[in-house]
Formats: C-alpha cells, structure tokens, sequence
C-alpha cells in the first residue's frame, strides 16, 4: 500500500509556498512570448500536487488556465472565486456517479484554492498550465486582500487564506 510519506518520496516532491507538497515533470523545452506575460514562457509545463487531511492550498490565481487530473487518494475540492464574486466549487475525483470529474480547468485570472474533501486522507492530483508556469505569474495576497475584495466569503477566506 502506498503511503503519503512513499509518494512524496518517490515523486522527490517538495514543500509548495500555497500549501502541499509538488513536484515538476513537465515543462516543455521550448517557449514563446504570450500577449499580456513579461518575457519568454514555455508552451506548458505540469506538476504533480498532493495534499494531506488538514491542509489546504492557499487562495492565489495565475495568468495561465490551469487544468487539474485527479490521480490516486481521495477527492478534493477545488475552490474558486471568479473577479465578480462569483463562487464556484468541484470535486475533483474518481466517482463520477457522484458528481466528481476527472479533470477540471481553472480559467486565468480566478482566484483559487484546493483541499481535500471532508474524510479524505490525501489527494494526489496533477495540474498543467499553459503558457508554462513562473512564479512570477503568481499572485497570493493576504487574508485582510481578500477580505476588502469579496466580504461576502468571509467564513470561506478564513479556511482558505494563509
């Protein structure tokens, strides 16, 4: 039986500044200039992503759509706040008889976040960007950002901000 620990281990996962652990496979070896990013981008890149019961990545949005593949463990949810408000929740899992999906696509500029559903140990799942990921496209503000911005999820940003 394969174990959080193992996982993490064998994929040479490492601790993510959102929350979780990831781990890089994939990002392709040639780039471009997309409209709207400073500089160069590769074409795509991919990560695998793992959180445990109790964690939970952090709210923050990229410049990039963002597609998630579920993999191993439990559902999660992801959590996503649109720029006018509005609130959108999936799970991302294998049971779709139950409303889970397989695989889910967070559009650019969405304020988002995961954690694994209630009863859930861990979630390994996968996330691919394109254009590529940087960090430097990456936005996570602070809980008091939030706040100011949609007041109307306050108990939501309470769970969901670091």
């Amino acid at each position: 039986m394969q174990t959080v620990k193992s996982i993490i281990e064998n994929l040479k996962m490492l601790t993510h500044p959102e929350g979780g652990y990831f781990a890089e496979h994939y990002r392709s070896s040639e780039s471009f200039s997309p409209a709207g990013f400073d500089g160069q981008r590769s074409y795509a890149t991919s990560i695998y992503f793992l959180l445990e019961k109790g964690q939970f990545s952090a709210l923050h949005k990229i410049k990039s759509d963002e597609i998630w593949h579920f993999y191993l463990g439990d559902p999660l949810e992801i959590i996503e706040i649109e720029p006018n408000g509005n609130l959108i929740k999936t799970k991302l899992g294998q049971n779709i008889t139950n409303g889970e999906v397989l695989s889910y696509v967070v559009k650019a500029g969405n304020w988002f976040g995961s954690r694994p559903l209630e009863g859930s140990d861990f979630s390994l799942v996968g996330c691919t960007v394109s254009p590529g990921f940087d960090f430097s496209d990456f936005e996570m503000p602070s809980k008091a950002y939030f706040q100011n911005i949609f007041p109307q999820h306050k108990n939501l940003l309470e769970e969901m901000c670091r």
